[in-house]
């Protein structure tokens, strides 16, 4: 948080991404280096085998930050992702067709898309998130492990890690459980036996595209790899030094990654900092390629709540796509870097979404204090704007309580809802003044307001209910619409609704309501309820009273 230095000036607040930024310098050879023009890598990696959910997104957006303050800060540096769509595909999950079982050992790359959308199931994986992340103001340097393993881009690595592959086992071997280490179980019940059942280099199969593979030899001279693959029963010779038909281990894969691309700074899930999960065996596999392991942070568990109607997309889990129809961008950076990474936390879709709104709102207007500068508005800066742009936000801000109360009431196209929120306040000269907080607005109404909380207009006047009107009752409605203008405003409505009671009571509009009048108040707002949308409460009245407009109002109350 901001403090004083001894001259009692303010000094600028620092949070987690300042001290990331900080330590990911001093990895790269410290601010000399850096000064002199040395890059700052900043790296990310996900495997595209299925949605990349808010939890996976922590991986994206924690590096940005970092990323994005050395940018502010002028230093030369990229965020580089890693897609690691060179993995297995492992299982077929609910609702792809059962045959997909037949790509099991494949590369997600090669393998195709259920939905006929992209070429690979990878693709249709990356595409959604790449959107929801250029919407975010997020920028990297893409890299498929695919296209790096066939190209040869690691061929001299390759060669390094099976050269070396005694070395780099005894590394692995301290860290080796019976039990419980998925990762290992993965390396080790795919390997054949004898000495080469813990081979660093894992082929895919010539015929079959499989990795199902036992490796039965490798010639040191001319590193032929021969194998046999378990699943079509063929055997092969591929040459490690000349052809690439695999990849390495993933506990070697990653350290020996960091050496090539240079990386200085990368998170992980807080399983990745466990002893002997892949980043504490990493840091000791790094050396063997002549790195040293990059900072690292662990991130926390993100959850999600009031999401049973949210996700599109297989899997059943809530994506950055999912979010962005009910949060403005800038919102949904803002709930990951106001957080330190290993804090959880839980992102809902609820009636949560109107408070997260407010809070938004109000820490915005704090931001224009310069004097107010503390932790929390740092994190307003990271959220609302990139050091290359501000990310968009509406031309003229409303309240989304505002938003989502007139989209409710109306259950109009977005040319009403203009129409009233000029009426209630917020004047602006077309729909697009609003954008996009409306579309956020009438979007989240729509999908997560429970129908039984919705607001629903009466057709037509309640004719039993007013012919039951008690004298008091019949009095309101008609100072009601004896003083409603035909031109609402949310002022006129607000005086209007509120001053009623006052004038049954023989008091002015101006006048300060006293306890009966108040009590008065309540049972006349049940009323209005009662009458124009069959419930004992609702939105604000006065937005609901602009919202109906003068004509409909007296279709419903006229007592006449």
């Amino acid at each position: 948080m901001a403090r004083g230095n001894r001259d009692g000036n303010q000094q600028p607040p620092t949070d987690w991404v300042t001290r990331a930024a900080d330590e990911a310098i001093r990895h790269a050879g410290g601010a000399e280096a850096v000064a002199a023009g040395a890059q700052v890598t900043c790296a990310s990696g996900a495997s595209p085998s299925g949605p990349v959910h808010l939890g996976n997104l922590r991986e994206f957006l924690t590096v940005h930050f970092v990323a994005d303050e050395l940018r502010r800060r002028g230093v030369n540096v990229r965020h580089l992702h890693s897609w690691d769509d060179y993995d297995r595909f492992r299982k077929v999950p609910a609702g792809v067709p059962a045959e997909w079982a037949e790509h099991i050992g494949r590369p997600l790359s090669a393998v195709p898309d259920p939905w006929g959308c992209h070429d690979s199931w990878a693709t249709h994986f990356k595409a959604p998130l790449q959107a929801a992340l250029a919407e975010m103001g997020v920028e990297m340097v893409e890299v498929s492990q695919t296209e790096q393993y066939r190209a040869g881009t690691y061929r001299e690595q390759v060669l390094h890690a099976v050269k070396h592959r005694r070395e780099l086992d005894a590394v692995l071997e301290k860290y080796r459980t019976k039990k419980g280490d998925a990762e290992t179980a993965d390396e080790e019940a795919e390997q054949a036996p004898e000495d080469l059942s813990r081979f660093p280099y894992k082929p895919y199969c010539r015929s079959c595209g499989r990795d199902t593979v036992d490796i039965t030899s490798y010639d040191e001279t001319t590193t032929d790899l021969a194998y046999t693959c378990r699943e079509c029963g063929e055997s092969h010779v591929t040459n490690v030094a000349t052809e690439d038909e695999g990849k390495l281990v993933w506990k070697i894969d990653w350290p020996m990654r960091w050496a090539f691309e240079g990386v200085d700074f990368e998170p992980g899930g807080a399983d990745h900092a466990t002893p002997g999960s892949s980043y504490t065996v990493g840091k000791e596999v790094a050396p063997h390629f002549g790195a040293v392991a990059p900072s690292f942070v662990a991130y926390g568990f993100v959850g999600f709540a009031g999401m049973q109607k949210m996700s599109s997309s297989a899997g059943g889990v809530p994506t950055a796509t999912d979010a962005l129809r009910v949060l403005e961008p800038a919102i949904l950076r803002w709930l990951y870097v106001r957080r330190a990474p290993k804090q959880t936390f839980d992102i809902d879709f609820g009636p949560e979404v109107v408070r997260l709104y407010d809070e938004w709102d109000a820490l915005a207007k704090k931001a224009t204090d310069p004097a107010k500068r503390d932790v929390a508005v740092l994190a307003y800066e990271r959220a609302a704007a990139t050091a290359v742009a501000p990310l968009p936000t509406s031309a003229v801000q409303v309240p989304f309580r505002t938003l989502s109360s007139v989209a409710d009431v109306t259950a109009g196209a977005d040319t009403l809802i203009s129409e009233v929120i000029g009426h209630v306040g917020f004047p602006h000269e077309s729909v697009a003044d609003l954008q996009p907080r409306l579309a956020k607005a009438m979007q989240w109404t729509a999908e997560f307001v429970p129908a039984e909380e919705r607001t629903t207009v009466r057709e037509s006047a309640d004719v039993e209910r007013l012919a039951a009107l008690s004298e008091q009752e019949r009095q309101w409605l008609d100072l009601l619409l004896s003083n409603l203008p035909d031109d609402l405003t949310q002022e006129s409505a607000t005086t209007v609704v509120y001053g009623v009671p006052k004038l049954a009571r023989g008091f002015s509009l101006e006048e300060k309501p006293n306890d009966e009048v108040k009590a008065d108040q309540k049972a006349f707002f049940k009323l209005l309820y009662n009458l124009l949308v069959d419930a004992d409460r609702g939105p604000r009245l006065p937005t609901l009273v602009v919202a109906l407009g003068s004509d409909k109002l007296r279709s419903l109350l006229n007592v006449s």
